[in-house]
Order: C-alpha cells, then sequence, then structure tokens
C-alpha cells in the first residue's frame, strides 16, 4: 500500500552478498550515488570486511537497527532473509536490489537500481508488512535453543537416515502423527520458497496464515494445510536419526527423540518498500514465468 505520509531517509544502510562476483563495484557505485544525493551512507560491517569498502561508517546489524532509517539490501533472498532476521527488532524498513537469480524479496533488478531508488527515495514507494514465526527447541523441559525464520521452520531426517515420525499438534490439538522425509512450517513469505518445492500452496502475504507442508510423506492423504497464524504449533520427534531443525536453512540445531519444537509468530514484523505501482502478482507472473507461453508446436507436441 501506498505510505500514509513520505519517510525521510537519512541514514541509510547498505547490505551487500559480499561473495557475489562484482558486488564491490556495484555497492561503491551505489553508496557514491546516495551520498551525491545528501544521504549519510553507512555499511554493514561484513559486506565493509569482507568487499574492502571503507571509505564509509561501518556499523553491526544491531547499530543499524538504531541509527538507519532504510536497509537496501543488494543481493539475493539468502542476503535479505539474514539481515532480516537481525533488523526485524529494530522496525527497520528494507529496500531488496537483485543481484541473485530468483529474487522474491529483492525484487528490484540491478541494472536499473539508480532510477528506481532516485524514485523511491524521493517518496514514490508502497509499503508492506510481512510476518516472522518465531521456535525453540524443548528438550527434556528446557530450551535449548530458539530463532527467528522470515520463511520457514523446517524439520528433517538426516542425509543417510530414513524416514522420520513426527507428531504434531496445533494449539493443543492433537492433529497427526506423520511419516516422511520432514515438515515445512512456512509464513506467507516462505510459501514460494522451499514450502512450493514440496506441493504446498502459494499464501498472498497479507494473509494471516501459517502453511504446514510435509516433505515426501509415507501416506498420501497427508496434505498442505494452513492454520491461523495466530496458532501455537507444536512438532514432536518420536522416530528417526539424525534429525534436525532449520529456520531459514541458516539456523541449525540437532534433535533427539522427545524433542519439542514449538512454532509461532513472532512479535516482529518486515517492512518492505517497493517501488510505486509494485504488485505481488507481478512479482509471480515474472518469478514463475506465468507470462511465458508454449508455443502452438509445443503444445501439440
Amino acid at each position: 500500500m501506498p505510505l500514509a505520509k513520505p519517510i525521510s531517509f537519512k541514514t541509510i544502510a547498505i547490505v551487500g552478498k559480499h561473495l557475489a562476483v562484482g558486488i564491490a563495484a556495484s555497492l561503491s557505485e551505489l553508496a557514491q550515488f546516495l551520498h551525491g544525493t545528501g544521504h549519510e551512507v553507512v555499511f554493514e560491517a561484513e559486506t565493509a570486511k569482507n568487499t574492502g569498502l571503507t571509505a564509509y561508517s561501518a556499523m553491526t546489524p544491531a547499530e543499524i537497527g538504531q541509527h538507519a532509517d532504510v536497509a537496501i539490501v543488494v543481493g539475493g533472498d539468502g542476503t535479505m532473509l539474514g539481515i532480516a532476521r537481525q533488523l526485524a527488532p529494530y522496525g527497520v524498513p528494507l529496500i531488496g536490489i537483485n543481484q541473485g537469480r530468483l529474487g522474491f524479496m529483492t525484487d528490484i533488478p540491478i541494472d536499473r537500481m539508480m532510477p528506481v531508488l532516485q524514485d523511491m527515495l524521493s517518496g514514490k514507494v508502497e509499503s508492506e508488512h510481512r510476518s516472522l514465526l518465531e521456535g525453540q527447541v524443548v528438550r527434556n523441559g528446557k530450551t535449548i535453543f530458539k530463532a527467528l525464520a522470515f520463511n520457514d521452520v523446517v524439520v528433517s531426517r538426516g542425509a543417510g537416515s530414513g524416514m522420520i515420525e513426527l507428531r504434531v499438534e496445533v494449539d493443543g490439538h492433537f492433529m497427526y502423527n506423520q511419516r516422511s522425509d520432514g515438515l515445512i512450517v512456512a509464513t506467507p513469505t516462505g510459501s514460494t520458497a522451499y514450502a512450493l518445492s514440496a506441493g504446498g500452496p502459494l499464501l498472498h502475504p497479507s494473509l494471516g496464515g501459517i502453511g504446514l507442508v510435509p516433505i515426501a510423506p509415507h501416506a498420501l492423504s497427508n496434505r498442505p494445510i494452513v492454520v491461523p497464524d495466530s496458532s501455537e504449533i507444536v512438532i514432536e520427534v518420536i522416530s528417526g536419526r539424525d534429525s534436525s531443525v532449520n529456520f531459514d536453512m541458516q539456523s541449525l540445531a540437532s534433535l533427539a527423540h522427545h524433542d519439542r519444537i514449538f512454532i509461532r509468530r513472532s512479535a516482529h514484523a518486515i517492512a518492505f518498500l517497493h517501488p510505486e505501482g509494485w504488485s505481488y502478482y507481478d512479482t509471480l507472473r515474472e518469478k514463475l514465468h506465468w507470462n511465458e507461453y508454449p508455443s502452438i508446436e509445443g503444445r501439440l507436441k
């Protein structure tokens, strides 16, 4: 939706996928452009360290959260996931520049970033909020691990082991025991990630829902289901070797039998800023190639 009032972007943080080829030149060009238009520019500390861009102040994510008015993330969705979780408690809005391949969250092409950013920084922006999940692993009554997830929380079997058995409860109600390769618990944002490849439904980001998507279930009757995002989901590991739980595939905890994973919507949310006229459906159409049709010859084969 369009912003109710213009945002003052005085201090702008830059976060980059520092291992990407040619990223240092793109980030330097971006910083010079922002500085030349009167903005104070800071770099996320690891980005500055790994690209050698030391002409500007470097800040940790916590410092960015306290001082920046907006963060521009240059990379792919993985880069966005990492910084989004860290900035979520501070309410810093994010702008995504796509240096990756797919980019559902980093939606501005890098070859158009200057003119698009010039319009956005002058106030031609639209804003949306995305929910996060928080989860904790409880073993013998004690919390041994906890983390946030922007896309999904995934409980999965070990690489060299067979299926795992999981018991799933929602708001204290037993749902099912499931034998499978694992279970994906996804936000609407995460519905276009791993959950989509596992056969889950697409959820519009404004929906208040959480998707539960089995990974290669033993019983075909174990189907994806969407529950209210006010729900508390509890997953207990009943059997299986070398199982683990991943948060956005970036935070990992090994699991033992009878470990319980408690998952609920986080109190924090992420604000994304998009160019004026942005549409979620345009993004789906482009990224999922809904606008591509086979030729008549192809359809007749």
